[in-house]
């Protein structure tokens, strides 16, 4: 079966009424934990991005408490999964401000780690595309808030 088109499916959901949206919206809940996740920040979080950006900041940090840290092997399959779970958190906000404040919460962890990820050259190059990212996001946010985050950036190795 192929999909259909965005525009498509947009045309046919202005035909429904509001009980049989309220259905299709329960239903895709159902069926994978993203599409959840993502109906649980429009309706609940997008009205308080800071207590969005608390939450998953928390959630960077539990990430980050229970890393293996005997072998680097073991801390960078820990370290992907909690960068993967912010991008995914990142995403949903679509803001490039809560993604510039995500990734240098999650750098600044990632230094903060022992051992340190300065001894690991995959780790080091992660650390280092996060602040790629960063700085590519930051050029298209206001001239305030962009010296802002590049103080914050300047204490960053």
């Amino acid at each position: 079966m192929k999909a259909a088109s965005l525009k498509q499916i947009k045309d046919e959901l202005k035909h429904l009424s509001e009980g049989q949206l309220t259905d299709l919206v329960l239903q895709l809940s159902r069926f994978k934990k993203e599409n959840k996740e993502l109906l649980t920040y429009l309706l609940f979080n997008a009205n308080n991005e800071s207590g969005y950006i608390a939450a998953v900041k928390e959630g960077i940090v539990e990430g980050l408490a229970d890393i293996n840290t005997q072998t680097y092997y073991w801390m960078k399959k820990t370290i992907r999964k909690v960068l993967r779970n912010t991008k995914k958190y990142i995403r949903y906000s679509k803001k490039k401000e809560t993604e510039i404040e995500l990734l240098l919460f999650f750098c600044q962890k990632l230094l903060e780690l022992d051992p340190s990820i300065k001894h690991n050259t995959t780790l080091w190059n992660l650390y280092n595309r996060q602040l790629a990212l960063i700085r590519k996001s930051m050029s298209s946010i206001h001239e305030d808030l962009q010296y802002d985050f590049q103080k914050e950036l300047d204490q960053l190795p």
